[in-house]
């Protein structure tokens, strides 16, 4: 894996990508903040040496290099996952390779469906803490020691005083911020009433199928890292209704603004 990580980094950095400091996960229908970077250099995903290719319709492809609020960041307009078919290695290698470019901070979003019913659909919910219901670790590979410690510590995943800027700027700016347990699942099906009443038993406050991996591969090279989620559905058990994905993209799109603020206003704190 070292010897694809430096044919990645060594393209990028030929491409122009110089020195990020802030890392970006975006998520389904999330892909508006674009629009408010200054951007200095874009490559679709398929041209970058050993990176996945995104398969699902509503994400886009493209690593994108360029400036937030006076910050040099990169940012991932789509990203991957295990339902795609790829490994954990493959839907978390783009985060060693942002690490590798020089990013000392990711920051992630993510659709999810509500299993806290206190929670509506197009609200927002900081993550405070997860479950891992992928069946696997991105860690668990040969070699993994060679990239940073193998058993990483994740009594603190999330970085406490990024998202208590994210508190404070929600509340300043009258955005309502849950937060929660978010719970990583495989996917691509949605849950079954039995399944969503496991996860509250569990604790989990909001499921989706992303976003954990990302988050333990940051932690694993120590970098701050905080995600939020937009809340897509609500997923009541007792009167759970059939899911349209188009219902889903709707609902991420009324709550992109303020997902949108919450991102430009942290950048310009940090």
């Amino acid at each position: 894996m070292i010897k694809y990580i430096t044919e990645t980094v060594d393209y990028l950095k030929d491409k122009g990508f110089d020195a990020p400091e802030i890392g970006i996960i975006l998520g389904t229908g999330l892909g508006q903040l674009i629009n408010d970077i200054e951007i200095i250099k874009e490559v679709s995903y398929n041209h970058i040496p050993n990176f996945p290719t995104a398969t699902v319709e509503f994400h886009k492809g493209k690593l994108i290099y360029g400036k937030l609020a006076g910050k040099k960041i990169v940012v991932m307009q789509g990203r991957f996952h295990v339902y795609e078919g790829y490994s954990l290695q493959d839907v978390t290698y783009p985060v060693r390779i942002m690490e590798k470019l020089g990013i000392t901070t990711l920051l992630v979003s993510n659709a999810a469906g509500a299993i806290n019913l206190n929670f509506k659909k197009a609200e927002l919910m900081l993550i405070e803490d997860h479950i891992n219901l992928q069946g696997s670790s991105p860690l668990a590979f040969n070699g993994v020691e060679q990239l940073g410690e193998r058993f990483t510590d994740m009594s603190a995943p999330y970085d406490a005083a990024i998202n208590l800027a994210f508190k404070s700027i929600a509340a300043k700016h009258n955005i309502t911020l849950h937060q929660g347990v978010y719970a990583s699942v495989v996917g691509p099906q949605l849950e079954t009433r039995a399944e969503y009443r496991m996860l509250k038993i569990l604790g989990a406050d909001a499921v989706g199928m992303s976003t954990v991996p990302e988050i333990i591969v940051a932690n694993h090279l120590k970098l701050k890292v905080a995600a939020v989620s937009v809340l897509t559905d609500e997923c009541d058990p007792d009167n759970l209704e059939p899911v349209d994905i188009g219902d889903i993209i709707g609902n991420a799109a009324k709550a992109e603004p303020n997902m949108i603020t919450l991102f430009k206003e942290l950048i310009k704190t940090l």
